[in-house]
């Protein structure tokens, strides 16, 4: 059993704007949300006037997220070698959906592995990479369309952080190759592999893939390693996830399916709606750009069980990731609380709390 104690809110994906800020506040932190909604807004017209919805990459949104909008570096990972494991990914998965005799569960298998090598050797941190070679397997895309979108947008991303970096527009992000200790890294991902395909197998056997999509799987391996804060909010994350499933559900098939538009302007509506939720909860989590994308991508048809697929899937990686990696089961109970009720309503609660014991003192 691998354990990870609870850790302050300090790295990754963690920012907790003054209670008192204003939505957007920031001027700066503004310049970087308008450029990640280009840039995915830009994606998905291209896919679109191109009729190659293998363009659409939803990790991208999440790459987006990681690394121009959160201020610190997500990832331990340096932009060349981003590129690099990105593109390579993509290449293996299609590569995998073309040549592989093997059944899907041995392909999701080779597929994780081939990706916890590649980590292991490059001595990075890019849960996303999960996500590059998988989502085809999924989604039997063996298009060379979708590495070549993969490569094009990753240097784009590495190319804007960049800029934001020269342009002070976001803090420099430094990359020192960790000191891999081989045999507890390996195990680790071993054990990592074994519960995934326990989890992927009644899903695979019962052609249910919507409860182990990539960003899931991203999500399930990012809470069992990260030390960032967001592993303390299991309850938050699961709704936030579970939000984007459902805003970009909604969106897709009121706006797209029904109302005819075009899918740039549900992508903006999407988005323009998880980053205000982003805003008002003061908090980032990547993956959820990723799961917001995914139902541009599947069968109109699939649209009205997405959602709640989606939804069961993150209850039972994150379950399963509080279980297995952080044995939730010994925490005392005012870590138990701080974890499963989520920041706003735990803010709600203080205030009230306070009001009362006011309240009582006067009376």
């Amino acid at each position: 059993m691998i354990t990870f104690a609870v850790v302050p809110e300090k790295h990754g994906y963690e920012h907790s704007p003054p209670p008192e800020t204003r939505l957007f506040a920031d001027p700066t932190k503004r310049k970087r949300y308008l450029f990640a909604l280009t840039m995915i807004l830009l994606m998905v017209a291209v896919a679109e006037l191109s009729g190659e919805k293998e363009i659409i990459f939803p990790e991208m949104a999440a790459l987006t997220i990681g690394m121009w909008i959160v201020d610190k570096q997500v990832w331990r990972v340096s932009r060349a070698r981003m590129v690099a494991l990105m593109t390579a990914g993509a290449v293996a998965g299609v590569c995998i959906v073309r040549y592989s005799p093997l059944p899907l569960i041995a392909d999701i298998a080779v597929s994780f592995a081939f990706t916890a090598v590649c980590l292991m050797l490059f001595r990075a941190s890019l849960p996303p990479l999960i996500s590059a070679g998988m989502l085809p397997i999924l989604l039997g895309t063996d298009s060379w369309i979708y590495p070549a979108a993969v490569l094009t947008m990753t240097l784009t991303v590495a190319a804007g952080q960049r800029l934001m970096e020269r342009g002070r527009l976001r803090t420099a992000a430094d990359f020192t190759p960790a000191a891999t200790e081989w045999k507890k890294e390996t195990l680790r991902w071993l054990f990592l592999l074994s519960t995934i395909l326990v989890v992927a197998a009644v899903p695979v056997y019962t052609s249910n893939l919507y409860f182990i999509l990539p960003p899931l799987i991203v999500t399930y391996v990012e809470f069992a390693g990260s030390k960032a804060g967001f592993r303390n909010r299991p309850v938050q994350i699961f709704l936030l996830l579970t939000a984007a499933a459902f805003l970009g559900t909604l969106f897709q098939w009121a706006g797209h399916v029904r109302m005819q538009w075009p899918e740039w302007a549900v992508a903006l509506a999407v988005f323009t709606s998880l980053f205000l939720l982003f805003e008002r909860i003061g908090k980032f989590f990547a993956p959820a750009g990723a799961v917001a994308l995914i139902p541009m991508i599947v069968p109109q048809e699939d649209l009205p069980l997405l959602p709640f697929e989606i939804a069961a899937g993150a209850a039972l990686f994150i379950a399963a990731a509080m279980l297995l990696f952080q044995q939730c089961y010994r925490w005392q109970r005012a870590q138990l609380i701080v974890c499963l009720v989520p920041v706003p309503l735990r803010k709600h609660l203080n205030r009230d709390g306070r009001r009362m014991r006011k309240a009582v003192r006067k009376f």
